[in-house]
């Protein structure tokens, strides 16, 4: 029996907190960033991928022991000295002086997302959509990495264009040594995309989106079959996703088994210009 406990904890957090830090390093070298791009702190890891970048956030504070002062300051610090606000992902097992410190030093809560895990075994691997399934998924190739990019960032911006800069952030993930991409495709068309990061045994599915002409088609159920089947085949022991409460995303992910075991917040900090604290 999986039990949400503090160990469980880890081994999520840390994946997606490794995960943050191979996509932030693949963008500073496809931007030839030669600033600091991550950094461990209070038992987790901070990573910077661009100001403004999703994948600009600290995961795993507070989950190895006590944060200190000194722990916040340094991290501020870090993102202070690449001119970009602190954001931090926390979870609810961490250490009581995580909390204590965000309230004390000026942080707010901006966002909540529940964290999914579902167990694999080595029948999972089987999962991959059906030949005769309308959504045909594969393997998406470093080659497309800009073709994916696109798609995926259609799929989340609809009415909006994507800036050169933002599709750096996604295409640089593809150089993350950790992450695999999928292409899901209707009628030899690409139709979405989706992504997972692997760390010790933990698969993290993320990034998936659907053009807007292609919802309501199975693409996303698809893609998390691929994803799955994909993991186990990897050897991991454990699939987990993080998504908006209430959405259709954790709907997805629930009819395939996957069950809620605890919800982050998200703390931001902006810090008034040369001034830290």
């Amino acid at each position: 029996m999986l039990l949400a406990d503090l160990t469980l904890a880890r081994r999520l957090e840390t994946t997606d907190a490794l995960a943050g830090v191979e996509f932030a390093r693949a963008w500073a070298q496809l931007n030839d960033f030669n600033g600091q791009v991550s950094l461990e702190v209070a038992g987790g890891h901070a990573a910077f991928g661009g100001v403004e970048s999703p994948l600009t956030q600290a995961f795993g504070l507070g989950l190895s022991g006590p944060v200190t002062d000194s722990d916040l300051g340094a991290l501020e610090e870090f993102y202070r000295a690449n001119g970009s606000p602190v954001n931090i992902e926390t979870c609810p097992l961490a250490d009581n002086s995580l909390l204590k410190l965000l309230n004390e030093r000026g942080y707010r809560p901006v966002e909540y997302s529940n964290v999914f895990v579902r167990e694999l075994t080595n029948g999972d691997s089987r999962m991959w959509p059906a030949e005769t399934s309308e959504v045909h998924v594969r393997r998406a190739a470093v080659n497309e990495a800009e073709s994916y990019s696109l798609v995926v960032g259609k799929s989340f911006l609809e009415n909006a264009e994507i800036s050169p800069d933002l599709l750096k952030i996604f295409t640089a993930c593809f150089h993350a040594p950790s992450a695999l991409f999928f292409v899901a495709e209707v009628s030899d068309a690409a139709a979405g995309g989706g992504m997972m990061s692997i760390h010790k045994g933990v698969a993290s599915l993320g990034g998936a989106g659907t053009l807007p002409e292609c919802r309501n088609r199975g693409v996303q159920n698809a893609l998390l079959l691929a994803r799955i089947a994909a993991a186990a085949k990897e050897g991991c022991d454990l699939a987990m996703v993080a998504t908006a409460p209430g959405s259709g995303s954790q709907r997805n992910v629930e009819r395939l088994g996957f069950r809620v075991v605890y919800t982050r917040t998200k703390f931001l900090k902006e810090f008034q210009q040369g001034k830290v604290g």
